[in-house]
């Protein structure tokens, strides 16, 4: 199993990472401001104006550390990495079964379960924790109505059809996604899911967090050999990492809808931590991504118990899990791909 590493992120404009013997030096100002070890750290992540000597790249190459490079309010940018580790039969087993869309099917099967499934279930504990809050009858219905999209899982369908339940899942999802904000109602309001640019402030913390999740799902699927461009319900597009896209899927509702809805409901970002651009684009203040950044560290260090291996590991831990058991899963020596599901 790989051992859980932090995610370095930098967001000091101006800062200039190099190498110190083994380690990683931040410099900002002309002033050392930190000192990491490389092996401490599984990746590391650039915010806007921050630039790498080429030795450090280098060196984070050789010990599989990637870098990824970031606009200053989290547009993905670049990224640098070594070599793909893990044995060359695994990827081209991967891309033979990526062209074979009954298997596809059955991936994007497995995926959907989970996704659906953990949508249900932030609804389920929204029930539990505020049903004096929110609007509990119209949160009853999406959660029965996401019901019977699971259970049309039971039934082979081919993919066009499962994207399309997706899609209807998601309408279902994020139609009462604003019934779960409780506080801050008139700075946070939700309408509907946009992206590319976010429009508002919670469609804004929602794109930067799903950009930090795919970060760790992508380099996960990285280090046990797999290629994150080809997917199964995300098919293939140039510049897309579709698989890195599917294994988002069952973590999205857990990790990054929830950590939203907490720093909302917390009070952690308020309406000033954010501004409407004149392209009609919100962003964020560095203080509020840097809260962001922290709040989503902190969550990754949390324990939960997986629910396929019974055993108790932490939340940063559950992409390399993940990504190990859809490699098992290709490679034929599981039956199934047991996705994600929060209990």
């Amino acid at each position: 199993m790989k051992k859980h590493l932090n995610t370095l992120f930098v967001t000091t404009q101006g800062a200039y990472l190099s190498k110190e013997g083994e380690t990683v030096v931040v410099k900002a100002d002309g002033e050392i401001r930190l000192r990491v070890p490389v092996h401490t750290i599984g990746g590391i992540v650039c915010f806007g104006n921050v630039s790498c000597s080429p030795y450090l790249m280098g060196f984070c190459a050789e010990n599989n550390v990637a870098i990824s490079f970031l606009s200053e309010h989290g547009r993905f940018l670049a990224r640098v990495h070594g070599p793909v580790s893990g044995n060359v039969l695994l990827r081209r087993e991967q891309y033979r079964k990526a062209d074979d869309l009954k298997f596809s099917a059955e991936v994007a099967k497995f995926i959907l379960t989970g996704k659906i499934t953990n949508c249900r279930t932030v609804l389920q504990r929204a029930l539990r924790d505020h049903a004096s809050k929110i609007k509990e009858d119209e949160v009853r219905n999406a959660v029965m109505r996401l019901n019977r999209q699971i259970e049309i899982f039971d039934q082979d369908q081919p993919l066009d059809v499962l994207r399309g339940i997706e899609g209807d899942s998601a309408h279902i999802y994020f139609n009462v996604f604003d019934h779960l904000i409780v506080a801050q109602k008139e700075a946070f309001r939700f309408d509907d899911r946009n992206r590319r640019p976010p429009l508002d402030n919670v469609n804004c913390l929602l794109s930067f967090i799903y950009t930090l999740l795919m970060h760790d799902v992508r380099s996960a699927l990285e280090s046990v050999g797999l290629d994150p461009a080809v997917g199964f319900l995300h098919r293939d597009r140039p510049g897309r990492p579709g698989l890195a896209l599917d294994l988002m899927e069952e973590f999205r509702p857990y990790i990054a809808d929830r950590l939203t809805l907490s720093l909302i409901n917390l009070q952690q970002v308020q309406e000033k931590s954010f501004k409407k651009m004149d392209s009609g684009a919100v962003v964020m203040n560095d203080d509020t991504r840097k809260t962001v950044l922290v709040a989503y560290q902190e969550r990754k260090q949390e324990e939960i118990t997986h629910p396929f291996l019974d055993e108790k590991v932490m939340i940063g831990m559950l992409f390399h899990i993940q990504a190990m058991l859809m490699a098992r899963y290709l490679r034929g020596d599981m039956d199934g791909y047991p996705p994600f599901i929060w209990k």
